[in-house]
Parts: structure tokens; C-alpha cells; sequence
């Protein structure tokens, strides 16, 4: 960095000294923003899960804040919300998040959202849970029929029929990508359509009567509804490739947050005010990224699009450390090293800052113009590691060019983290593949 950059970045940075004032000066930025999005630079990081529920805490409590979304299928955070409001069967967080089965399940049952739904059950219980993601096809289409039997049997019926249409494929999504994408097999799509209109147009009244408020059937049918639609359409554009994928992915979540917004912006009368946790790469504006170049889009960027200055989004780095991640998808994961930040990326350029002031943590800050220093506006490498972590091909696998300042409002740089603990502890080994010159590596 030159040394005019260096004085620009260090104004802009506030220490995290385990005070509040840090997080205060970050709502005070945020303002009357009414979606506030925070990221990470990886699903397996302990640091991330902590600050990020500090803030939501302070935006809860302090600002108001009616729901938080996260990067999560809609049933099995369903579960979730159930046992915050006081609803469920679940006695303890640790039950509550027993419905997140399928891999990675160490992305939500760990420590530290057991210890933040254990919070919001306690301090918090009119606080909403919601899942953006798509993943949850057949547990999706389990739910719309067994709200239905609760309620109108025939409605039931009408569902088990349409949804029939799946069973050709059993259990696995890979199957139907496949026939459905290669023309091997009819797709489901008319199946599923019709069944989306049915719960939007068509649901009887006596399934509106029975749709109170704090059950939320009605709300519930349609919901799982259109992820049935969505997670259709996903997985039959498979073999479409990954931009066209990505892309129906990040518009369902954008859409569902629109949904859920309206849904309790009704209930209170008045507009909802939402957090949402998710990845970096699904948060920070997709426009400012080589991604965005090659066609991908994200909730970040759609969010803002619609929402303008009702949106607010906090990016999330490390420079080195441990994460817990697996080696490839489906297999077990390890607690394996973050390699050091490579040349020339807004990481590197955030430890330097860290180390010139002699702290470890810190949030840079958008000046009175709403936008982070210049500096952080000169395209760089940014990393993104997800579940999967291949330090072997670190260039490749996790890293892509970036320009923070138009991706992000704001950025907290936790300079070494460690990583997440998974509440199932055999889910983890210890990787054997760490670098023998860790944490100092060239």
C-alpha cells in the first residue's frame, strides 16, 4: 500500500477491543436500514458465528430487529423458529438444531448457534428464524403434505398426486438433475407449478380459518411451496452449468426474504426489519467481483437493487488460522489450517493494517460519503472458502478478484481465527495434511 492509503485505511479502522463501542459505531452506520446483511469469509469459522451474533444481539435489542434469515434449508430452520417462539417439543437448542441432517451439518449445529438460539429462546423469543436456501426438495414436499392433512384432506391428496411425479428418482436430487436435464425422463415441473399456484389462488377456506397467526399453515404450505419449485427448476438446470445454478439459487433467497419481510411486516403492521446471515459470496454485491463478469448474480446485489439504502451489508475476513471443512463434498470434515492471505488481496492488505496499528481485530468503517476507502476499491484477490477447503490448490479453489469497497458497507478483519466446534465432536478429525511450517508458510 502507499503510504497516503495507509493513513486513509488506518482513519477509517476501529479496533475490536471487546467494548461496545466498535458494534455501536457499526449501528450508527447502519441508520434507519431495514436489512442488514452480514457475511463470511467461510462456513467453518468460529469468529465469524460469534461477532456476527453480537451484532444481530445489538441490532435486536437495540434497534428493534424482527427476524434473521440465514443461508439454510426452510424446514429445518422452521424447527428453529418453532423452539424460539416456545412452540415445539424441542427442550434445548442442541434438539432444536437436530433437524439440520444433511451435509454440512457442522454449518449450523455447533456451538455457536446453539449458544445464539439459546439467546434468542431466553432474550429474544418474538425474534423470527427463517432459511433462504433450496436444498430441502423431499422434506419440503413432506411438509406441504402434512400441513395439508392437518387441515383439508383433499388438498392433501391433490399434493400427493403432484408430487408423485418425484418418486420415479427416490431420494436423490442427483438422479432427477440428470433424466430430468438430459431429456431421460419428463420433468416435474408442471407438477410442481400447478401445486404453487394452488397454495397462492386456491386454498379453500377452511384452510385460510385455520391458518392463525401463530400457527402460520397457510404461511408455511406456500413457503415450502415455492422451494419445491425453486429446488425443481435448480435441480433440472444442473447440467445448464454453474452460472445458470448459482444464479436460480441466489434469486430464490432474495425472493424468499422478500416473502418473508412482507409476511411479518403484515403481521406487525408496520416494515420488517431483518438480519440475514449467509457467505460472503452469496452477500457481497456480485457486481464488484470477477464472478459477477462471468454472469453470476447474488443476494447481496439484488438486495440493494431493491432495496436501495434500506440495505446494509458487512463483509467478513481472516488472514490465517484453522477452519473446519472437508476435503471434497460428502466426506468427513477436518480441523485443518487457513493458509496464510496471498499477495496482492484485500486480507493481506487488512493484516498490515491490523499490525501497523498493533491490534489483531478491527472493523473498517464507510467515511461520510457511505463508502469504504478508496484503497479497498482497487480490484484485489479476495478468499472464499465454503465447506469444502483444498489448500493444496488455494489459489484455484478459493480465491477470486474483487473490489471490497463496492462489495461491502463495511468490513470486519479477525486476523486469526480458529475453527467452529461442531456439537457432534466425531463429525471432525484433526487434518494430517497441515503444513509443517504453519502459521509461518512461504
Amino acid at each position: 500500500m502507499r503510504i497516503g492509503d495507509e493513513v486513509e485505511l488506518a482513519r477509517a479502522a476501529v479496533p475490536l477491543d471487546g467494548t461496545a463501542r466498535p458494534y455501536d459505531r457499526v449501528l450508527e452506520k447502519v441508520g434507519a436500514a431495514r436489512f442488514v446483511l452480514l457475511g463470511e469469509a467461510s462456513h467453518g469459522t468460529h469468529e465469524f458465528y460469534r461477532e456476527r451474533a453480537k451484532i444481530t444481539q445489538k441490532l435486536i435489542l437495540e434497534r428493534g430487529f424482527d427476524a434473521v434469515a440465514v443461508e439454510a434449508d426452510w424446514p429445518d430452520a422452521h424447527r428453529v423458529h418453532r423452539f424460539i417462539r416456545g412452540t415445539s417439543d424441542d427442550r434445548t437448542p442442541e434438539e432444536a438444531l437436530a433437524a439440520f441432517e444433511r451435509f454440512p451439518r457442522w454449518m449450523w449445529r455447533n456451538h455457536d448457534v446453539r449458544d445464539f438460539v439459546g439467546w434468542l429462546r431466553r432474550a429474544a423469543p418474538h425474534v423470527g428464524f427463517y432459511g433462504l436456501d433450496l436444498y430441502s426438495l423431499h422434506a419440503s414436499i413432506e411438509v406441504v403434505i402434512a400441513c395439508l392433512e392437518r387441515v383439508d384432506a383433499d388438498a392433501a391428496q391433490r399434493a400427493r398426486e403432484r408430487y408423485s411425479c418425484f418418486e420415479h428418482f427416490g431420494t436423490s436430487t442427483d438422479t432427477y438433475a440428470y433424466a430430468a436435464g438430459l431429456g431421460l425422463s419428463p420433468p416435474c415441473q408442471e407438477q410442481v407449478a400447478q401445486q404453487l399456484v394452488e397454495m397462492q389462488q386456491r386454498l379453500t377456506e377452511d384452510v385460510r380459518r385455520a391458518a392463525s397467526e401463530d400457527d402460520g399453515i397457510l404461511f408455511q404450505v406456500e413457503m415450502n411451496a415455492r422451494l419445491v419449485k425453486a429446488a425443481e427448476e435448480y435441480y433440472r438446470s444442473m447440467m445448464g452449468g454453474s452460472v445458470v445454478t448459482w444464479n436460480l439459487r441466489d434469486q430464490h433467497m432474495a425472493d424468499t426474504l422478500d416473502q418473508v419481510a412482507e409476511h411479518v411486516g403484515r403481521r406487525l403492521g408496520r416494515p420488517a426489519k431483518i438480519v440475514v446471515w449467509a457467505h460472503n459470496s452469496h452477500l457481497g454485491d456480485a457486481r464488484a467481483t470477477e464472478l459477477g463478469e462471468s454472469g453470476e448474480l447474488n443476494v447481496g446485489q439484488l438486495v440493494r437493487e431493491r432495496h436501495g439504502r434500506d440495505a446494509f451489508i458487512i463483509g467478513f475476513t481472516t488472514y490465517d488460522g484453522t477452519v473446519t471443512a472437508a476435503p471434497d463434498w460428502g466426506a468427513t470434515a477436518n480441523r485443518v489450517a487457513v493458509r496464510p492471505a496471498l499477495p496482492n488481496s484485500h486480507e493481506l492488505c487488512l493484516h498490515e493494517l491490523a499490525s501497523g496499528i498493533g491490534v489483531s481485530d478491527l472493523v473498517v468503517l464507510p467515511g461520510a460519503d457511505g463508502r469504504l476507502p478508496d484503497v479497498l476499491g482497487e480490484e484485489r484477490l479476495e478468499r472464499a472458502i465454503g465447506v469444502v477447503y483444498r489448500p493444496h490448490t488455494e489459489r484455484v479453489s478459493h480465491w477470486f478478484r474483487a473490489r471490497l469497497a463496492d462489495q461491502f458497507d463495511a468490513v470486519i478483519h479477525l486476523d486469526r481465527t480458529s475453527a467452529v466446534e461442531p456439537l457432534v465432536k466425531q463429525e471432525v478429525r484433526e487434518a494430517e495434511d497441515v503444513p509443517e511450517t504453519y502459521p509461518f508458510a512461504v
